[in-house]
């Protein structure tokens, strides 16, 4: 394999191998590590069908590293989604009573997380097809948000406008990004490439940047006293999400 395309293309052919549970791309030196539980002879011979040049080039049997790896996946994973949920529930209250739609939209956007954190538990150890499932699942939901997101802000925008606390957002907006920022930087450490981890990765990615983002509206807030600057921090929190959820459905195919 000597480009993305290729890569695909393995991808596409092993996906109907369900008890492939991993797989390793290093294209520059054309090498492809399958994790698997089944006879090699059998993905050998459906990797050999795409005229790539596929060889064996070793096996080995190994049992407690996976587990182990497996263990640990599942382990960050609700560390990440406790942290998710319980800022959910921090910013959902605060922004409704500061009248935040900026903090509001974050809170959703951290309850979504939870729900794609909760996803890739139970993609750990399962199939690769099952993990691409879990990412699309993930992506789906997070347009369903958006959605609802865009319609909640224009509410807000065509009734009466009222100017939120931008102290209570500046404050739960930075505990907040501490909170993402350590959550990236947990899940970064892992350095896996499987679909369901990429996806909570690239979650987490949008939450330290909406972070700011907030802080920033509650500045301006502060200075034009209108709560313009808060639906506009609002809804380009929800085109974000749009742009994470197509950059999740991309590394699910």
């Amino acid at each position: 394999m000597d480009c993305p395309s290729e890569e695909n293309l393995i991808k596409m052919k092993l996906s109907d191998i369900p008890e492939i549970h991993k797989m390793d791309f290093d294209i520059p030196n054309r090498n492809l590590t399958i994790h698997h539980n089944t006879d090699t002879t059998k993905i050998l011979n459906s990797l050999q069908t795409l005229n790539l040049g596929a060889t064996l080039k070793d096996t080995i049997t190994v049992d407690n590293v996976e587990l182990s790896e497996q263990s640990n996946q599942k382990k960050l994973l609700l560390v990440v989604l406790l942290i998710n949920f319980v800022f959910f529930l921090l910013e959902i209250v605060t922004g409704w009573i500061s009248h935040s739609m900026g903090l509001v939209a974050d809170s959703l956007d951290m309850l979504a997380d939870s729900f794609v954190y909760g996803l890739s538990l139970l993609a750990v150890g399962t199939t690769v097809k099952f993990k691409k499932n879990v990412a699309k699942i993930a992506g789906y939901s997070q347009i369903i948000l958006a959605v609802f997101g865009f319609v909640e802000v224009l509410r807000r925008f065509l009734s009466n406008q009222i100017i939120p606390d931008f102290k209570t957002m500046i404050v739960v907006s930075f505990l907040a990004l501490i909170a993402n920022a350590w959550c990236l930087y947990l899940l970064q450490k892992s350095k896996s490439n499987e679909a369901h981890m990429q996806a909570s990765m690239i979650f987490t990615s949008n939450d330290v940047i909406v972070n700011i983002g907030v802080i920033i509206a509650a500045v301006l807030v502060y200075f034009t006293k209108s709560a313009v600057p808060d639906l506009i921090v609002g809804t380009l929190v929800f085109i974000l999400v749009l742009q994470g959820a197509y950059r999740i459905l991309k590394i699910s195919k």
